[in-house]
């Protein structure tokens, strides 16, 4: 029997993953959700579903601050930022932005990542 939760995940209840990874909670989607509220200039990026993992999707602030959470289909993510009217975006068309992995780097060097 399949059904779907609040926000359109679809599951067969009982079902066990076949994949390493675990499957897409509501708790992934409210953290992108309470992400993109709490943050400025948020935009989503679909990445697709690997034999490892299922799909992904990466929301990025105005200051390249980012977080990755499952969110089972681009459809939800889709149905999210519809709702939040925020963009989204195909990883695969697009790549990341610019301003994501300037944060990565501000973020290693204030670590002391660049020390040798």
């Amino acid at each position: 029997m399949r059904w779907r939760d609040r926000y359109g995940l679809r599951r067969r209840r009982g079902a066990r993953v076949a994949k390493f990874d675990r499957e897409a909670t509501d708790a992934d989607i409210e953290a992108l959700i309470e992400f993109a509220k709490t943050r400025r200039g948020v935009e989503f990026y679909v990445e697709p579903e690997t034999f490892a993992t299922d799909t992904t999707a990466v929301a990025v602030a105005h200051d390249g601050e980012w977080t990755r959470r499952r969110v089972g289909a681009p459809a939800v993510i889709a149905k999210v930022a519809r709702d939040l009217a925020l963009p989204v975006y195909d990883v695969q068309l697009t790549g990341y932005p610019a301003r994501m992995r300037a944060y990565n780097e501000r973020r290693r060097q204030a670590q002391g990542g660049d020390a040798v």
